[in-house]
């Protein structure tokens, strides 16, 4: 990765210094974390085909006029972006009953919801993103109450798109997880989607055999993680059938 400054490292991925002001360029990583779990696991090229499904998807966002961090993809692993003020806040966008959602309200999973719920969690590893209110968001000062009217708004949009695009390519999106930024464009400052969308933040599940084709397939040990991730990437069009050699699909390592 050279001599670049480092500004930032998570989880799953790396934040360098850019080329030019007011840019990072972003770093997909193969680790792959579980909250049970101690330390990270590894899933060989599963940093090379969610850049290239995040890219797809965020200029398809772009497309229907969803501000977005990315600007462009800089290699197989790699991505330009804006630098933006994360705000502090994740926002999960829930279509199926699934996950923490199920063992809250101990609900059964795959019971479609009578409408999309959107919730929010405190952006912090040390207390595992604990579940927040707008209250909260405004009160410790995270994000004012027009930004999160904004970040609703977006959220229901990408919600609204995504889908779309996926029902279209015989994939339920279940949930997902968003995050945003705030960008200053001379004096004016807009609210952006930042991040990533693949399937290590989504849940994705075929439409007719409900087979789970995200992250859960390694977090519940359900093996066949390599083909899950490609499958995605070959339905959305971006993997051909032979897989091109900078495409490896990810191979799971404890």
């Amino acid at each position: 990765m050279g001599r670049r400054r480092q500004v930032y490292e998570g989880k799953a991925k790396v934040l360098f210094e850019g080329p030019e002001p007011g840019t990072l360029v972003q770093h997909f990583k193969d680790d792959a974390t579980v909250r049970h779990r101690r330390g990270a696991g590894i899933i060989t090229g599963k940093g090379v085909i969610n850049n290239r499904i995040s890219e797809h998807l965020m200029l398809r966002l772009g497309e229907i006029g969803i501000p977005t961090h990315f600007l462009r993809r800089l290699n197989m692993r790699e991505q330009l972006i804006r630098e933006v003020e994360i705000i502090p806040v994740e926002v999960v966008m829930r279509n199926v009953v699934a996950g923490s959602l199920a063992e809250r309200l101990g609900l059964a999973e795959g019971t479609p919801l009578p409408r999309s719920v959107v919730e929010f969690y405190y952006k912090s590893n040390e207390l595992n993103d604990p579940m927040v209110t707008e209250e909260h968001i405004t009160a410790f000062g995270w994000a004012t109450p027009q930004e999160i009217d904004e970040i609703i708004a977006l959220s229901l949009r990408i919600n609204d798109f995504l889908a779309g695009l996926f029902y279209g390519i015989g994939i339920r999106l279940v949930d997902f997880r968003l995050e945003f930024g705030r960008l200053w464009e001379n004096d004016l400052l807009r609210i952006i989607l930042a991040d990533e969308i693949s399937p290590d933040n989504c849940r994705l599940w075929d439409i007719d055999t409900n087979e789970k084709l995200d992250k859960d397939r390694y977090r519940r040990d359900l093996g066949a993680v390599e083909e899950a991730y490609q499958e995605v990437a070959r339905r959305l069009g971006i993997l051909p059938e032979s897989g091109p050699s900078d495409m490896k699909g990810p191979e799971v390592m404890q």
